[in-house]
């Protein structure tokens, strides 16, 4: 075990992640140059096509330095502030940390923000500057920013670059000579960590573990201690580019298992792998239930497809452990599901992978946060989902989630950085000069503010150069009501949202605008309608096509024309009190870009 080491690499998004972990696996010819391409670690599609990564991946290489065989188990972790969860699972499999930091873009929130993750969780630093081949690289200004966030000394600073391979000798011996070994022994009771989980249709749930105290052997008739669940293990090994089986696996070791459970339900991300025969005491404690910041409905675009999107998303879950959903239904949509995510980014990553790993047609709703309400009669209430909000009549106060925002940009953008802050109904609670060309702003502001547009209007103000955090810091008494859009007098609930009352009628009308542009015309007149409880706010309508019925009519009396006229005029109301208006599908995904 002392040969052992458990790193991971942590940086804001774009930082260089990937590209430092394709170096390391190079240089310790984990994998052959001839299956060697970039960004290896990222085997999605999805990673790829954007250039993120989005799943936390785990691979073990083999390092010799002086004669001595040392086993390094890497973990490559995303960067993007919706990914948190999956850095936070990740940090509870290791036992030291990289934190890298771009030359060129120095200290952004991110990086903060995942060192304090690091920290909490008690691991070793070793900061790296990356990217120092760049031409925009200021690796002394960026080496000042380090030493004042962590309070290193210089010399512990590793320059690197995970383009050219530059300074990697360095980073392997810090580490091997900073990163403790991993603690317990391989003669204790089994205790496993489960960080990580996927299902492959042929083998059923495989789930990612790091082993603190015992050894795992194949066929060991193993229990799950949350689940209080046993199976035998079929196959247990160690986790190199592939799945590499092995006859055991032992304490402080990074590996996999498989079960054969084919429900994934049966199996827990955080929960403790012990054996049936020899159980340990106490489970391990790993890292809390995740708390969703951002409520979506997902609907089959088909009704007959509510079971196979039941089951993609119990198989998305497995892999994406911070997805939540429970099942709802919608008068204009029909049967579908709930589900929270970490952001809006989650939400539109979780849609795209549902759309081409399960080959499911869906339709997302407006994005909504979640509210306390409490009653008059003393009652309280979670809404997650508008439609659920009860009678005005009967709330005292609504609460909503607030956030503390922490936005990190250059002096010429806080102008207009603190306008788009004010705008979201923020409070500016701070504001500090990290150096000469960097800002640190502190905000306080709502959450259902940032659900929409506030990340890309950020980076469009700030040409790129804001880097974003947040977190929650609890509920607060706020004006809200519920927006209602009616189509034809009929109230669809897909539509509806929470909304603060200042912001009420201009939502409603860009709304009512959009709506009017994509529903196609019918034979009949449409109105577009957006209410809050009783009370029109803003209307649009749609005008009928009209079929020219006096065509025919040639000469003669006018009487004649009149006569169709009014008979075509009677048919049209006739057709408006029974006519159903079809929403498309672009309808929903256009109320998600408003501002665009």
């Amino acid at each position: 075990m002392k040969n052992i080491r458990n790193f991971c690499i942590i940086a804001h998004i774009d930082h260089g992640k990937s590209t430092l972990a394709d170096r390391l696996i190079e240089s310790t010819k984990t994998v052959s140059e001839r299956k060697m391409m970039d960004t290896i670690l990222d085997n999605m599609d999805l990673e790829r096509e954007r250039g993120i990564t989005i799943k936390s991946h785990a691979i073990q290489m083999d390092f010799y330095r002086n004669g001595e065989h040392y086993i390094l188990n890497l973990i490559d972790t995303p960067g993007h502030v919706d990914f948190s969860y999956e850095v936070s699972r990740s940090l509870a499999a290791c036992e030291g940390a990289l934190l890298l930091v771009d030359a060129s873009q120095g200290i952004q929130a991110q990086t903060i923000s995942n060192l304090y993750l690091a920290v909490d969780q008690g691991l070793t630093i070793i900061p790296v500057i990356n990217k120092i081949d760049m031409p925009g690289a200021m690796p002394e200004e960026v080496e000042d920013q380090v030493i004042d966030l962590i309070g290193c000394k210089r010399e512990e600073i590793i320059r690197a670059s995970g383009r050219t391979g530059e300074g990697v000798d360095k980073i392997f011996d810090a580490v091997i000579d900073l990163i403790p070994a991993p603690k317990g022994s391989p003669d204790n009771a089994l205790r496993a960590l489960i960080f990580d989980s996927m299902f492959n249709s042929f083998r059923g749930v495989i789930a990612y573990y790091r082993i603190i105290d015992g050894t795992l052997k194949k066929n060991d008739k193993i229990k799950f201690v949350n689940t209080g669940a046993s199976y035998l293990a079929d196959e247990v090994g160690v986790l190199r580019m592939d799945l590499e089986p092995r006859s055991e696996v032992k304490a402080g070791d990074v590996g996999y298992v498989i079960t054969g459970i084919k429900n994934a339900k049966e199996i827990k991300v955080g929960d403790t792998i012990t054996l049936t025969n020899n159980p340990t005491k106490e489970a391990i404690k790993g890292f809390e239930d995740v708390k969703p910041m951002v409520f979506a409905g997902i609907y089959p675009m088909d009704n007959d497809d509510y079971e196979d999107l039941r089951d993609s998303l119990e198989k998305l879950q497995l892999n994406d452990a911070s997805l939540v959903y429970e099942p709802e239904t919608s008068i204009a949509l029909g049967f579908g599901f709930r589900c929270g995510f970490l952001g809006l980014l989650h939400l539109e990553i979780v849609q795209e992978r549902l759309e081409r790993e399960f080959d499911m047609t869906i339709i997302t709703t407006v994005p909504q946060v979640s509210y306390n309400a409490y009653m008059t009669n003393g009652d309280e209430l979670v809404i997650n989902n508008p439609a659920d909000m009860p009678d005005v009549s009967r709330i005292a106060k609504i609460e909503e989630p607030y956030i503390r925002a922490q936005v990190i940009t250059k002096p010429e953008y806080i102008g207009s950085i603190m306008n788009l802050c004010m705008d979201k109904r923020g409070i500016l609670t701070n504001q500090t000069y990290l150096s000469t060309e960097r800002v640190e702003l502190s905000f306080e502001m709502p959450l259902a503010e940032i659900v929409f547009d506030f990340y890309d209007r950020l980076k469009s103000i700030s040409r790129g150069y804001a880097s974003f955090d947040y977190h929650q810091i609890g509920y607060r008494e706020g004006d809200l009501v519920k927006m209602d859009i009616l189509l034809n007098a009929e109230q669809v609930d897909a539509f509806s949202s929470m909304i603060h009352r200042s912001k009420a009628e201009d939502f409603g009308r860009k709304m009512c605008e959009k709506l009017k542009d994509i529903i196609p015309r019918q034979m009949f007149m449409i109105p577009i309608q957006a209410a809050i409880g009783s009370k029109i706010i803003a209307r649009e309508n749609i005008s009928a096509m009209r079929k020219d019925v006096t065509a025919k009519c040639y000469g003669g009396d006018i009487s004649r024309k009149r006569k169709l006229l009014e008979k075509q005029k009677k048919g049209k109301k006739k057709m408006r009190q029974f006519g159903k208006v079809e929403v498309p599908q672009e309808a929903f995904i256009a109320v998600l870009k408003l501002n665009d």
